[in-house]
């Protein structure tokens, strides 16, 4: 069982943290399945990653909406209702930094995700993750209780997509629902998941 530090209060990353926040998900997501999968080589995955991670989730640092703790042991980048990523800004990221075959199955699946969004309003996770030195005390748990309290308060969905299908087992004890499966050629699967405003 996981026990969670008492120092593993939540809290806002400012804009002025970012970079804090970019390094913990750099480690977080340096086993990540999808992610190496498109960025297999170390240097394209160091090079790139970031500034991925700033294009999904980083109008959260605008919002208020980045959270971490304990030093920064972990992160999360939550979007808003209405808050979209970048949506030319990743086409031209992807169209830089990766090689055509892998180029063709990133454009597949921003499709395929469109026709899995919410149509409601929702609260959209793009970023999570525990530095590797820190998992299992409880930290993705209490970002995610964190975060979930706003979305049951105001009554509005959360969204999320899972690169990792080890995490799919903690999504779904905070009350996520697979949506489907999303899988271009040798990619890994991508897990879209919502989950409805609990009383």
């Amino acid at each position: 069982m996981s026990t969670i530090h008492e120092s593993a209060a939540v809290e806002t990353a400012t804009k002025a943290e970012e970079q804090q926040v970019i390094n913990t998900l750099v480690l977080a997501f340096g086993s990540d399945p999808m992610m190496r999968w498109f960025y297999p080589s170390p240097n394209d995955y160091m090079e790139h990653f970031p500034e991925f991670a700033r294009i999904y989730g980083g109008k959260a640092f605008e919002r208020g909406t980045a959270h971490t703790l304990h030093d920064f042991a972990a992160a999360a980048l939550w979007l808003p209702p209405g808050v979209h990523p970048d949506e030319d800004a990743l086409v031209a990221l992807f169209q830089d930094a990766l090689p055509e075959e892998r180029l063709a199955h990133a454009f597949s699946v921003m499709e395929q995700l469109e026709t899995y969004h919410p149509t409601e309003p929702y609260w959209h996770l793009p970023l999570i993750g525990v530095g590797p030195t820190q998992q299992r005390r409880g930290y993705g748990s209490a970002l995610m209780e964190h975060a979930l309290e706003t979305c049951d308060r105001e009554g509005e969905l959360a969204y999320l997509e899972s690169s990792n299908p080890l995490n799919i087992s903690l999504y779904v004890r905070h009350g996520f629902e697979i949506l489907g499966v999303i899988q271009e050629g040798a990619m890994p699967p991508l897990i879209p998941m919502v989950r409805t405003p609990q009383e």
